[in-house]
């Protein structure tokens, strides 16, 4: 019997991750006529088409969906173990990039002390933080990632978690605003005021409003921006009141000349508190370098959030 080309398995594995041929010859440098005769080769060794036309787009077929997750774990498993065992891990000489999913307001927060830490024992290892576009658990399982740190959504039952510190939501006002001459903000002060809210998707409501409403009251939301940073630029330039971690906070009071036109307040309703946590793929769960990371991470976070 003939043996089966086993390169075509990391082709296998990347043409079914993205879902297009130009995807995945982007991500391993190929042409895309290339990659579309690796697609061929692929559709004649398995009989099945993989990937079909719909509209402008490509779908997976049924036995692609089939196959996907057992593709992807037979690509892990057989690097795995061409890679060489890590017996003892030399951080000294340890040379990997790690990519860890964040959103803005955690790298301005934890990024800087995380990356000197990081130097510091391991001077040739590079952390690389990604945005988190979405919510989704696939950079992970595809290896896209070695981390997401966030607030838990539904990743799947296999991903990994680990608690890094409760955090809680605060209001911001620039100084000199009438709510930041008050030792403590009334409901009724607070709603009196214009809102900016930050959120990726846009939302117009959360938490806080679930709260106000179950009082009887409503906020203005006057605008919605992107990210933390972008919400407390907003509220230090004018009288619109910022809702932003108090982790972001504390970390902006701490350096020089930040914060200073600024002033924070406890909400006057009460709402949950939230866990950010780090989350990952089970392959990576014995990796000395990956659990290294991990407390690495986990060590900074504890000593740096806010009680």
């Amino acid at each position: 019997m003939t043996e089966p080309d086993l390169n075509l398995l990391i082709a296998l594995d990347v043409l079914l991750a993205e879902g297009s041929v130009a995807g995945a010859a982007r991500r391993l440098n190929l042409s895309a006529s290339a990659m579309s005769r690796t697609l061929s080769r692929l559709r004649a060794v398995t009989g099945d088409p993989l990937l079909v036309r719909a509209g402008r787009n490509m779908v997976l077929t049924p036995y692609a969906e089939e196959i996907r997750e057992r593709t992807q774990n037979t690509v892990f498993a057989a690097r795995a173990i061409l890679r060489p065992a890590a017996s003892e891990l030399h951080l000294s000489t340890l040379q990997r990039t790690f990519t860890i999913r964040a959103n803005d307001g955690f790298v301005e927060a934890f990024g800087a002390a995380l990356i000197a830490a990081a130097v510091t024992v391991a001077p040739l290892v590079r952390l690389r933080f990604a945005p988190k576009a979405e919510k989704s658990a696939r950079p992970l399982r595809e290896g896209l990632a070695d981390l997401e740190v966030g607030v838990l959504s539904d990743m799947g039952p296999e991903i990994r978690l680990q608690a890094l510190f409760r955090d809680r939501f605060v209001g911001v006002v620039r100084k000199g605003h009438p709510l930041a001459l008050e030792a403590q903000v009334s409901a009724s002060q607070y709603i009196a005021y214009g809102h900016v809210v930050a959120s990726r998707r846009g939302a117009l409501s959360g938490p806080v409003d679930k709260a106000l409403a179950e009082i009887g009251l409503e906020r203005n939301i006057a605008a919605t921006v992107p990210s933390f940073p972008a919400a407390l630029a907003v509220a230090q330039a004018s009288d619109l009141v910022a809702l932003v971690p108090a982790s972001f906070l504390s970390h902006q009071r701490l350096v020089e000349g930040a914060v200073v036109t600024l002033s924070a307040f406890e909400l006057p309703v009460k709402t949950s508190g939230i866990t950010i946590s780090q989350m990952w793929h089970p392959r990576l769960e014995l990796d000395p370098a990956h659990r290294w990371l991990r407390q690495l991470v986990l060590s900074v976070c504890r000593q740096l959030a806010p009680e």
